[in-house]
């Protein structure tokens, strides 16, 4: 029988983890047990969950001030069989946590699903391997760009803005966000004009490029909203995942009509994921849930920048996205906020080849426009790939060398 299993991280007034971990396995299954006659325990016995483990952690005294009073850290591990819940993440997540979120003292810090659940769940269309031989690029981590200030601007400057990025060097480019259906530039007018533009560009340059448009507007109208995109020519697109759930982004990825990689942004992650007490943890959250759903690539918060993750945080998203230990495609890690190119080493080092530079001001703050700054990010990725001083780099090559004056370098520590 199939199970899945969940880490909570608990701070305890009653001191008595044991008796904690075993009220939950029995409230969020059967009920109740001891009261139980022998012959109804036999037939619940396949429904209750059993606790794994149970870790004490240190004492958090920032935490017992927060909560008013001391409190017992630490870690239960309890796991569910599959008995209990059809195969759908709204199912598995109802069972876990749907009412013992509430408690508001609890943080769901690891989910993971057997071998047997796992199969059951599309994973990546693409994933790295594939998006990968999409673009013909193997031997470095790729770059991306953010359209910005495209807000009451009309199509003449989507075109531009995307040429500028394109013949810069860049491999994706991605909508706003906030960029939803409107006049000035409609949904399919966007990707007509952007494949127009990529054409152009890769003409000039031999590269390919994708452009990751935002799919948005009601749940009822996405699935037909994307199989337009992907017959108008569109090769990417960009979802706000947490606005409508992981299984809309699972719906999506798993229809064969709708043979695009997809991007997920982590919109409203922080109010799930931000706090240490309560929530969920990013690693499940824009990690595991969302490579089991299907994302072929995660943007998180980087620790680097002003709205920077802590870096164990960030990192145990990358490493949920491409641990070996899930039998599913992996996902693009994709750091973001805050990037410029001197960050590059610091960004090959902690995040490796199998992931994706993203900046949105570093690259359109760069004295050169658009494309300077692209090609400021090929630059720098390069000399991290061969392992070449940034700045010594930097003296043939103008691009990135303007770059480090206007943001400096920062050092691999």
């Amino acid at each position: 029988m199939g199970k899945v299993t969940a880490t909570y991280l608990v701070h305890d007034n009653k001191g008595d983890l044991e008796k904690k971990a075993e009220g939950i396995a029995l409230g969020l299954t059967v009920g109740s047990w001891t009261n139980l006659p022998q012959l109804e325990q036999e037939q619940l016995k396949k429904h209750k969950a059993v606790v794994e483990s149970v870790t004490v952690l240190n004492n958090d005294e920032s935490a017992n001030q927060f909560l008013g009073s001391r409190r017992t850290k630490g870690l239960l591990k309890i796991s569910y069989p599959s008995a209990n819940f059809s195969n759908d993440l709204p199912a598995i997540l109802t069972t876990v946590f749907g009412k013992l979120s509430l408690d508001g003292e609890i943080k769901l810090v690891d989910l993971e699903f057997d071998k047997q659940l796992e199969q059951q769940f599309p994973g990546p269309k693409y994933g790295i391997s594939g998006i990968r031989d999409i673009l013909g690029v193997y031997d470095r981590p790729l770059v991306m760009s953010i359209f910005k200030g495209v807000l009451g601007k009309d199509l003449s400057f989507f075109k531009k803005q995307l040429f500028e990025q394109a013949i810069g060097g860049v491999d994706l480019v991605k909508d706003d966000e906030i960029l939803f259906d409107n006049p000035l530039t409609p949904f399919e007018e966007r990707i007509k004009t952007a494949k127009d533009v990529l054409r152009q560009a890769e003409s000039e340059t031999g590269e390919k490029t994708l452009y990751a448009v935002n799919l948005t507007g009601r749940t009822s109208e996405l699935r037909d909203k994307a199989k337009r995109a992907a017959d108008l020519g569109a090769n990417a697109l960009l979802f706000n995942v947490l606005a409508y759930g992981p299984d809309v982004l699972q719906e999506l990825a798993e229809d064969k009509n709708i043979p695009l990689p997809i991007m997920a942004h982590p919109a409203l992650s922080g109010a799930i994921g931000s706090s240490s007490l309560y929530g969920i943890s990013y690693s499940v959250l824009l990690g595991k849930l969302l490579r089991y759903a299907g994302a072929d690539l995660v943007l998180f918060p980087s620790p680097y920048g002003s709205v920077a993750l802590e870096k164990n945080e960030a990192m145990s998203i990358a490493e949920s996205l491409t641990t070996a230990d899930i039998c599913l495609k992996k996902a693009f890690p994709v750091p973001s906020a805050g990037i410029h190119p001197g960050l590059t080493p610091v960004l090959y080092h902690d995040f490796g080849l199998d992931s994706v530079i993203n900046a949105g001001g570093g690259i359109h703050g760069h004295p050169e426009g658009a494309s300077g700054g692209a090609r400021a990010f090929r630059q720098a990725i390069n000399a991290s790939v061969k392992g070449e001083n940034l700045e010594e780099y930097a003296k043939q090559h103008p691009e990135l060398q303007k770059a480090l004056h206007l943001w400096g370098g920062v050092p691999v520590t």
